[in-house]
């Protein structure tokens, strides 16, 4: 059925658009580009900040073009004086509220209300000249929280409430003494935060940012008893382009390995060699449990922000996630095992560094059960998010843009295509259907694909007849998207043999320590589908594409852990999940 359109006139010129579109989005059909600043699109649509007001003929006020629909007939002006007036009054404002220490935020340069303070020519102000105090809040290992940066733009809120359905911030208390918090203003340590940062992507400012560890990397690189190694997760090479003003969606893998040896990494390896490894783990669970009728489904275990999400939320559920930790762990537990004897070197003295998506990845790398056969050695020892390798990498007066490009180590270099899509929804379960379908079968797919599960699509299904055997599997990101999946299962609406959840909308490729792309760019640019065809691409172009194919693997297996799922694997490579009090 064809879509109602309106026409209106926008600065004069003739607009066709989608009836109940806004105005915001028909301006930007013929390239008007509408300053916002609290807007998401689809996520926080509020019309809060009026930085985006614009004149509607015969309308007795301005109006907030985010939310107002448009209309046949409609004549719209978004940059008349009166307009401009407004809109330097609202940011004045709410700059009278925000602590002003552009030249130390993080986030200077990179920070929607600097740049809107720019673009409107706001370069004084005649309210509200104290400077706020800081109030950071760094209970977590995530990240810092600082009320005085705050704008109130409601953007964290929406985005942990309506998006991850985990809803651990609020606004609270009334007028001027209105805050963004916890309930009973409780430190984020001691509510159920899942550490996905989720939150700290869409924040237009310096409110909330990750922590940053890379002072202990500066330092372990300084130690000449230390032997430092960095893996890199299989998404960073899709997004760190965008750091240093690359394309949204460029695979930059070769340049950050560069960048990397640059830095003065005793090793530069691919974690994506631990997905593989982590393929052949997981695959040889869900074989088993086939073989055994159960229990079913089985759900995977890479995105510690859907763990945390399931010990909190539906402990009922942790039996049926794989015991294998995610690709992060296995590198560091490798490195500090398999490599260490290799290399003749302590574990002790090997000092392993990751890169990462994700926040949450600074929390699992202290959970219990995150080292070595128990040996009391973290399997890492610092889980570096993809902006806060970025950063080290201009810190060092490295000119990432042009260097040359240059391969990974070999010792854990090789990966296959279906570890590098591990970064994208839906890749850890096609990297398992491959490998899982030629073990059951005996024989090599005509076709490695399996496009059902891929795509952002809020939750996937499919059936495959395997062998003789009919296996439903679902897909999903997103921990609002999990919640339902999972009250689904729970309630005896739908049944699977094989779940893939991942606790960021997208996947990896979206994680929350991924570079922050503004509010207009994130509401009109499909940054999951972009970022994840750089994977894709990747894989389809590649000779080797499952993960048991892979001759590092193999020679991994021979030479130490034995087979898949030995006791051996399960000591070094294994894990377990435990319930968490909400409250």
């Amino acid at each position: 059925m064809d879509e109602k359109m309106v026409n209106l006139k926008i600065n004069g010129l003739a607009v066709q658009a989608r009836a109940g579109s806004t105005i915001l989005e028909a301006a930007r059909r013929v390239n008007i580009e509408i300053p916002t600043l609290c807007h998401l699109k689809g996520i926080n649509e509020i019309g809060a900040c009026r930085i985006c007001v614009v004149e509607v003929k015969n309308a007795k006020s301005l109006v907030p073009a985010c939310v107002y629909p448009v209309s046949e007939g409609m004549e719209v002006k978004t940059n008349t004086l009166k307009v401009q007036k407004s809109r330097r009054m609202t940011l004045e404002l709410i700059l009278s509220d925000h602590r002003k220490d552009c030249v130390n935020c993080v986030r200077s340069k990179n920070c929607e209300l600097q740049n809107l303070s720019n673009d409107l020519g706001v370069d004084f102000l005649r309210f509200g000249k104290h400077e706020k105090e800081p109030m950071p809040e760094s209970s977590t290992v995530h990240l810092i929280r600082d009320n005085s940066k705050c704008i109130l733009c409601r953007r964290c809120i929406a985005m942990c409430g309506a998006v991850q359905g985990v809803s651990v911030l609020a606004p609270v208390e009334r007028g001027f003494r209105t805050k963004v918090s916890t309930a009973f203003d409780k430190k984020l340590s001691d509510v159920p935060c899942v550490k996905c940062g989720q939150c700290i992507a869409v924040c237009p400012t310096g409110a909330l940012t990750d922590k940053e560890y890379t002072q202990e990397v500066w330092e372990a690189l300084e130690d000449p008893d230390k032997h430092v190694v960095i893996g890199t997760a299989p998404s960073a090479r899709a997004t760190l382009g965008e750091c240093f003003g690359m394309p949204i969606g460029t695979n930059v893998e070769g340049k950050m390995v560069a960048a990397l040896r640059r830095l003065g990494f005793d090793g530069v390896f691919d974690v994506d060699t631990a997905a593989d490894l982590t393929i052949m783990e997981e695959g040889t669970e869900l074989l088993e449990r086939l073989e055994k009728g159960g229990p079913f489904p089985l759900i995977t275990s890479c995105s510690p922000g859907w763990i945390g999400f399931a010990e909190y939320f539906y402990p009922e559920f942790l039996p049926n996630i794989s015991s294998c930790k995610s690709p992060q762990q296995m590198f560091g537990a490798i490195m500090k095992t398999y490599y260490a004897k290799k290399k003749g070197i302590d574990p002790k003295d090997i000092f392993v560094v990751t890169v990462m998506p994700c926040t949450a990845k600074k929390y699992e790398i202290t959970r219990s059960g995150q080292s070595a056969a128990g040996s009391g050695i973290p399997d890492v020892d610092v889980a570096l998010t993809t902006r806060e390798i970025s950063r080290m990498i201009t810190r060092a007066g490295i000119d990432f843009v042009n260097l040359p490009k240059e391969d990974f180590d070999p010792a854990f270099g090789e990966a296959s295509g279906a570890a590098h899509i591990f970064g994208a929804t839906g890749g850890v379960m096609e990297a398992a259907l491959r490998t899982v379908a030629e073990i059951l079968t005996g024989k090599p797919l005509e076709r490695p694909e399996f496009h059902e599960v891929r795509g952002t699509k809020n939750i996937k299904e499919a059936e495959y007849d395997i062998a003789g055997k009919k296996i439903r599997v679902a897909v999903t990101s997103g921990l609002a998207n999990a919640r339902k999946l999972l009250d689904r299962i729970k309630n005896g609406e739908a049944e699977y043999h094989f779940v893939e959840i991942m606790g960021c909308p997208g996947g990896c490729v979206n994680g929350g320590g991924q570079p922050i792309q503004p509010g207009p760019v994130r509401g009109f640019t499909d940054l999951r589908s972009l970022r994840a065809k750089a994977l894709y691409d990747e894989d389809r172009g590649m000779t080797l594409r499952k993960s048991h194919e892979n001759e590092t693997i193999k020679k991994l297996y021979e030479e130490f852990l034995e087979k898949p799922g030995s006791h051996k694997a399960h000591e070094i490579l294994h894990t377990t999940y435990q319930p968490r009090s909400r409250y």
